[in-house]
């Protein structure tokens, strides 16, 4: 049968029982209801309390259990994780008997999670194991736990209102085998009838190539791109709780960013380049290769068609968004560097040894700067090895910000030069500027405090097509 297979986000999950009558049920009746797979996330900010808070670097469970001098830290930090989960259920769930069974799942997982946490503490304190050797199945055990239970929350609240969902585990929870995400996503659905039931699916998944290793938080979109292309999907969806559009509308107003419509992967690649994913990268190569679409949407305006991603080319140039991202400037400027060659190769060793992530990069005779999105953390230990393997370099790290303007196709547009300009006719300057050979992105870097006028100014002369002196539309040609 033709299917869809739809994400859903944190955000959003915490909002789960409003989808239940817009979304998942909506208008629909009977065998209306189905030909849908839903892939979920865990409810918002409990994946933060079981790993660490992906904002603001504060500990959870994980980062405590590895840190530990003492079993409380991460003892208190699982019991908080339970107790936020009944919380965020207990705001969906209405039904003393559903209240009853998630919190029954609730003391099971962590408890079962909390026990081997113990045993593998006790093990590892024999001479012949190693507790780093385990940390990234840790990782995997903690993360999965979000996932179930907002799978399993979801799945009763829509058995509730009369639907035949069916909860779909992947998370390996007390499997014996270690086998590949795709026998994982195929032997959980064997036997499961999309045409009648709807499966509501975990989006992590316990496989043998270990989602973490490779995309770490971003494993729910690789499970969910697997999934599509595996089952062989019409459409693939992912609810959101905004649309994807021009700009951020609490920066340029809600009624003047435009909902984007029509898009193409390759733009998705660089909103994912800019720290705004419509998609993981790798999720979006498996949708590519499989030939099917992606389609963005506001979860909580289910009638409207949203923003639909795919490789057809644009029908006209034009920006279609602009967005941007605060980076660190690392600058390596050598005097010695001219004609010599190995100083990239060697400055992109200790970042991809630290785990940093290059945005974009420039380089000239002497100097090479690459534009990071990392902490300042982070930047200190980058800075002392280059300054070790470099020592008459003069290496700095700058606090910036990088505005982009995106768009399938910006050929003929001068986009560089009206950007530049303006940027100047608010009044401010751009650091620097550059703008490939392949058309799809214009980057200017500016001071951190002058991105959010920056974006407006590039908005309203990119995409509104003010005119830069008199600020009013620009007429159309006769």
């Amino acid at each position: 049968m033709t299917h869809t297979v739809e994400k859903i986000g944190g955000t959003s999950m915490s909002r789960v029982n409003e989808l239940v009558e817009t979304l998942f049920i909506g208008a629909r009746k009977g065998d209306d209801l189905y030909g849908r797979v839903f892939v979920v996330s865990a409810f918002g900010g409990i994946t933060n309390l079981l790993l660490e808070h992906k904002k603001t670097g504060e500990a959870g469970v994980y980062a405590r259990f590895a840190d530990a001098d003492t079993d409380h830290g991460w003892h208190d930090a699982l019991s908080r994780v339970a107790e936020e989960m009944r919380v965020a259920h207990r705001a969906v769930l209405s039904h003393a008997g559903d209240l009853a069974q998630a919190d029954a799942f609730v003391a099971d997982r962590i408890e079962g999670a909390r026990n081997c946490l113990i045993d593998l503490q006790r093990l590892c304190s024999y001479g012949h194991f190693r507790l780093a050797e385990h940390m990234l199945q840790i990782r995997e055990l903690l993360s999965g736990l979000g996932e179930a239970h907002s799978a399993y929350v979801t799945t009763l609240l829509l058995q509730r209102a009369g639907v035949n969902a069916r909860f779909v585990d992947l998370s390996g929870w007390r499997d014996e085998g270690d086998v590949t995400l795709e026998t994982r996503i195929s032997q959980a659905l064997e036997g499961v009838d999309p045409a009648t039931e709807m499966p509501i699916v975990t989006g992590y998944a316990q496989c043998a190539e270990g989602l973490m290793r490779e995309f770490d938080r971003g494993y729910s979109e690789v499970t969910f791109s697997c999934l599509a292309a595996l089952t062989q999907a019409s459409e693939a969806i992912i609810h959101k709780e905004f649309h994807l559009s021009s700009a951020d509308p609490k920066l340029v107003g809600a009624g003047v960013a435009q909902k984007l419509g029509h898009t193409n992967y390759d733009v998705a690649d660089q909103m994912s380049n800019m720290g705004m994913e419509a998609i993981h990268p790798k999720a979006a190569k498996t949708l590519r290769q499989a030939d099917i679409p992606l389609r963005v949407t506001n979860a909580f305006e289910p009638e409207d068609p949203g923003t639909l991603i795919d490789d057809k080319p644009a029908e006209r140039p034009a920006v279609e968004m602009v967005t941007g991202l605060d980076i660190i400037a690392l600058e390596v400027f050598e005097q010695d560097m001219v004609g010599v060659k190995g100083y990239d190769a060697a400055i992109l060793e200790v970042l991809t040894r630290h785990k940093v992530r290059i945005v974009s990069k420039t380089s000239n005779a002497n100097t090479i700067t690459h534009y990071l999105d990392t902490s300042l953390t982070v930047m200190k230990r980058v800075e002392a090895d280059l300054a070790k393997r470099y020592p008459n370099a003069e290496i700095s790290a700058r606090l910036l910000s990088m505005a982009s303007a995106i768009g399938r196709d910006l050929k003929g547009l001068s986009v560089l030069t009206r950007g530049l300009q303006a940027i100047a006719e608010v009044g401010l300057a751009s650091v620097g500027a550059s703008q490939g050979p392949r058309n799809v992105d214009v980057q200017f870097i500016v001071e951190r405090e002058d991105l959010k006028p920056v974006i407006t100014a590039l908005h309203g002369a990119l995409i509104e097509q003010k005119d830069l002196v008199t600020k009013e539309p620009v007429k159309a040609a006769a």
